[in-house]
């Protein structure tokens, strides 16, 4: 059965990439999640893998593992995860492994591969196929390019109102 999409998805998505601009900026890689338990938000994180010297900090995990400290909970039942890229083959590993509902993501791996930000090279490393998906998976569309994310096209403007 596929996910049901709502504009609250959207808006929990576009945290994902607001956070990801943010981090971009202040010298971390353009990746963030959020992790949303009832549509709430729970906890977000943001990649630091530059930050930490951790190639496991990735913004998922970073996550995964605020969520379930607030939840003093290793599951991830009844949560959705917004993610601003595809998540890589860790990541979605203990996405499925904490029993994650679902994951909504705003750009793939052909997206970031002109950025050098692809995790397709880590799927065939790792011999893994996306198809079907071990859990479901939905690409929303958050306003923001590519582009605008991972590289240099200028950010819209926050509308005013």
């Amino acid at each position: 059965m596929a996910p049901i999409t709502s504009t609250h998805d959207v808006a929990l998505l576009r945290q994902a990439v607001d956070l990801a601009r943010a981090n971009r900026i202040q010298g971390g890689r353009p990746f963030g999640a959020v992790i949303a338990c009832d549509g709430q938000p729970l906890a977000s994180g943001v990649n630091e893998i530059l930050q930490t010297c951790d190639p496991s900090a990735h913004a998922e995990m970073q996550a995964l593992r605020a969520a379930t400290r607030a939840r003093r909970d290793a599951s991830l039942v009844g949560c959705s995860v917004y993610a601003s890229g595809h998540p890589c083959p860790m990541c979605l590993a203990a996405l499925v492994m904490a029993g994650a509902e679902r994951v909504f993501f705003a750009f793939d791996n052909q997206d970031a591969a002109p950025y050098g930000l692809s995790s397709e090279g880590s799927y065939q490393r790792l011999r893994l196929s996306l198809s079907p998906p071990p859990l479901p998976m939905e690409r929303l569309d958050t306003g923001i390019s590519a582009a605008q994310l991972y590289g240099d096209a200028p950010w819209p403007e926050t509308p005013r109102g």
